[in-house]
């Protein structure tokens, strides 16, 4: 630190003598202290600045003369060459830690200059016009060449807008529409001065005139004149928008602002920079749009006029060409589109319009694979590879064909046939998706979905297959559905049927797969003394045939059993028959999301999701109706399995704040339930919730949470009841190296399902106390476009224990889950 300097080492405003938090205002200052790590207090990145040698060139030859005989030796050794690379690699290294670090931020008099003059302006803009602003640097008492500033600013009296506002509109067009809407003006009478009260006014007016055929209309126009003289601390507005000013050659005149209509809308479909010059090959019209080709046109005329919001004989509106560029883009058949306006010149009236829309398609055919290699807790070593193909223009609507396929293989030493090989599992699926850009419906939709909302329908079908992989599933599913945006953050999707059929294959492999209850089944067995087939020190029941002769024997009192035993037996039992059942289910879903985010840059916005879906109601009517027998248990079945029957609610709010441009403040919470009944005693597997995992609560692992305070007894714990919350700060630590502090809580609970073990269930509020609560760290690294994360979560409510050895009894890195993921969790 230079002599007599000071590294800047805190800002505080005091606003009429009180210290104030907003961080707008902190925003103005034009020199902040160096960022730390919170809770720590360490300015890392100042550290690794701190380590470069500022001049690493002269360091480098002190230290390679200082010797007479070190270059001499160094350049026997090496050579002459490679010894010049070491000064260059040497220079490079300190470049290198100063450019990852943070420079000290030194006090100077010119940015503390321009702080204050910041400050002022922004008081200003709320209309104190007479604040006044000083400063104070306060020299730190416990560390030498370190100090801290305080601003003091002193408001005064504000001004308020004026009882009276003046008009000063030339063109008669722009008045009408003025005082057609006036009373959503934001400058109101009696309301203190704000600046950005101005700024809204004159985007207000811009949205609104080029919205109602003012073509030539600019935000410029709008003007405005606050007189402040004299009027006891009132500004007197005067509005004033002129005429439009047309400049030819070296004179310049003003003519009226007039309303234009949309005359011809002229299409290219095929155009590029390299076709400009040449002649259209094709052409036609459709509804008043002129379709236009170098070659054979390979389009539908409706589909691409159905992404087109600009309309021949209506008025100009400028928020036609946005519309149009977000339903070409999401077409995905096109790149950005080019969208021009001309005057038309044979048009005496000076109001015609020509559109021209250029359309440069993409490749009509893509080609995709990937392929990746991993180990798990499961696969000791595993591989995965994926492939797609993408068809554009399939049907010449702009409809998008999709077609992908994956599969894995891995080797593991829990796979029911170990002896098989090394790749002794493997998980194969395929799927096919096509999709139209309109609501493919009996009844017409335009009026009440019209294209301005994207509309489009996805038809897919998917089949996968496991090997070697828990009970040998087979998955069928098919899905139609529809999706359209209202708004730019509003988003429906529906799932007019949501179908899938779940085959197992290889349910005598149960007790292999699921160990917990394998293994409690064990000790049952040996506690009511039983005689196993293989006796040893330590027996165990043969797979399946003895298993499930043993229960079989216990449920129907051969065995005899305390009644709490014979429940538990029959809690194995009714898991068992649920966890290997084929599951059919016919759903139906919809989907809201509500998303303000602007683009993956933006660390202000909040995202809404609910979700409300019932499954089997259809099957069970036409049961019904058709007066089918019902099975043994009372339940209908469709193509020889009982289908499912639930309701199902599901609710999502994400919510994030930039605190500054190192640090966000992120929260989320998430509720769902699953009802069953009808068809149903219980919600399939692949519907069920979980809790714990590297995007839910970090202090689990996945399928290890809950259910309520069973203490997670199982190997695949679920439920059909889930609350979770999530609250993460994210910093800077040094350049793209990231970190966080979070706190997880949530858990699952069995509700009006045929669970019965309290333990498992949620029957009043007073079991929110089993709420899991886990907390930690982690660290991330942010490569552009995605980022690596690693987290360390620790238990630290754990409602599995005693209650009162519940709170920070397994808080250790010993008991910690280490979680490495891909992309924030939240």
């Amino acid at each position: 630190m230079p002599e007599g300097k000071f590294l800047l080492t805190e800002n505080t405003i005091l606003v009429d003598s009180v210290k104030i938090k907003d961080e707008g205002v902190y925003s103005q200052l034009a020199q902040k202290p160096n960022p730390s790590i919170p809770l720590i207090g360490i300015p890392f990145a100042l550290h690794i600045y701190n380590l470069a040698d500022p001049q690493p060139d002269s360091t480098y030859y002190k230290w390679l003369y200082k010797n007479p005989k070190r270059e001499d030796r160094l350049i026997s050794f090496l050579s002459k060459k490679q010894v010049d690379q070491i000064d260059s690699s040497y220079v490079g290294f300190n470049k290198w830690l100063q450019k990852s670090g943070d420079a000290p931020v030194i006090i100077t008099d010119r940015k503390i200059e321009k702080s204050l003059e910041r400050l002022k302006r922004w008081y200003a803009s709320y209309g104190y016009f007479n604040d006044e602003v000083d400063y104070k640097i306060v020299p730190s008492e416990k560390k030498n060449k370190r100090a801290s500033i305080n601003y003091y600013v002193k408001k005064h009296k504000p001004y308020i807008i004026g009882d009276s506002i003046a008009e000063k509109i030339s063109s008669p067009v722009v008045d009408s529409l003025f005082q057609i809407t006036k009373r959503n003006k934001f400058i109101v009478p009696g309301k203190q001065y704000a600046a950005n009260d101005f700024v809204n006014e004159r985007d207000r007016l811009t949205i609104l005139l080029r919205n109602s055929g003012l073509y030539h209309f600019e935000q410029d126009y709008v003007g405005f004149e606050a007189d402040t003289v004299n009027t006891d601390h009132k500004a007197d507005i005067t509005y004033i928008i002129p005429n439009r000013k047309i400049t030819q050659g070296d004179s310049t005149y003003t003519t009226p602002f007039k309303v234009h209509t949309i005359n011809e809308v002229r299409i290219v479909t095929d155009f590029s920079y390299e076709n400009r010059d040449k002649k259209f090959q094709d052409s036609l019209s459709y509804n008043g749009y002129k379709l236009f080709s170098y070659g054979k046109m390979r389009f539908r005329p409706k589909a691409i006029a159905s992404a087109i919001s600009i309309t021949p004989g209506k008025i100009y509106k400028d928020i036609d060409r946005t519309l149009t560029y977000t339903q070409i883009s999401d077409l995905r058949i096109f790149k950005y589109p080019n969208i021009s306006y001309t005057e038309v010149e044979a048009d005496s009236t000076g109001r015609l319009l020509n559109s021209t829309i250029l359309l440069s398609p993409r490749d009509r055919f893509n080609l995709g694979v990937d392929f990746d290699a991993y180990t798990s807790t499961i696969q000791q070593f595993g591989i995965s590879f994926s492939g797609n193909m993408l068809f554009r223009n399939i049907f010449r609507g702009a409809e998008i064909l999709e077609i992908s396929g994956r599969g894995s293989l891995g080797s593991s030493k829990d796979a029911a046939e170990s002896d098989s090989g090394f790749f002794n599992i493997s998980e194969f699926g395929t799927d096919v998706k096509l999709t139209f850009p309109r609501i493919l419906f009996p009844i017409n939709t335009e009026k009440v979905i019209p294209k301005y909302m994207s509309p489009s329908t996805s038809v897919s079908f998917g089949y996968s297959v496991q090997n070697n992989i828990g009970l040998d599933r087979q998955t069928s599913n098919a899905i139609y559905n529809y999706r359209w945006k209202p708004s730019k953050i509003l988003t429906y999707q529906v799932d007019l049927f949501n179908l899938q059929f779940v085959r197992n294959l290889n349910t005598e492999n149960y007790f292999n797969v699921y160990k917990s209850s394998y293994n409690r089944l064990n000790e049952i067995a040996g506690d009511l003394n039983y005689d196993f087939n293989n006796p040893s020190p330590d027996p165990a029941l043969e797979v399946p045939e003895e298993t499930n002769e043993f229960i079989d024997n216990v449920l129907n009192e051969t065995i005899s059993a305390d009644p709490q035993t014979l429940q538990e037996v029959k809690s194995i039992r009714e898991r068992q028959r649920r966890l290997s059942e084929n599951n059919l289910i016919f759903a139906t879903n919809v989907t809201l999301t509500r998303d303000t985010r602007e683009n993956i840059n933006d660390n202000n916005f909040s995202r809404l999701r609910i979700k409300l879906e019932s499954a089997g109601n259809l099957l069970a009517g036409i049961s019904n109706l058709a007066g089918l027998n019902s099975n043994s248990d009372g339940n209908y079945e469709a193509l020889g399995v009982v289908f499912s029957q639930y309701a199902k609610v599901e609710g999502e709010y994400i919510k994030h704040w930039e605190i500054n441009s190192n640090n966000v403040f992120a929260v989320r919470a998430f509720a769902g339930i699953a009802i069953p009944y009808g068809n149903s005693n219980s919600i399939p597997f692949t519907r069920s919730y979980f809790a714990g995992g590297t995007n839910d609560n970090r202090g689990w692992r996945a399928y290890d949470l809950g259910p309520g305070s069973s203490g997670s007894l199982l190997d695949f714990n679920d439920a059909n009841f889930k609350l979770a919350f999530n609250a993460e700060y994210r910093f800077t630590i040094l350049g793209e190296v990231k970190g966080a502090l979070f706190v997880d809580a949530g858990n699952i609970w069995n509700v009006l399902d045929d669970i019965k073990n309290p333990a498992f269930r949620f029957e009043e509020i007073a079991d929110l106390k089993e709420i899991a609560v886990a907390s930690g760290f982690g660290l991330r690294y942010d490569f552009g476009f995605f980022v690596f994360r690693f987290d360390v979560g620790f238990k630290t409510h754990n409602p599995g224990r005693p209650v009162g050895e519940r709170w920070f009894k397994d808080y250790s890195f010993s008991k910690a889950v280490y979680n490495i993921g891909i992309n924030y969790p939240f």
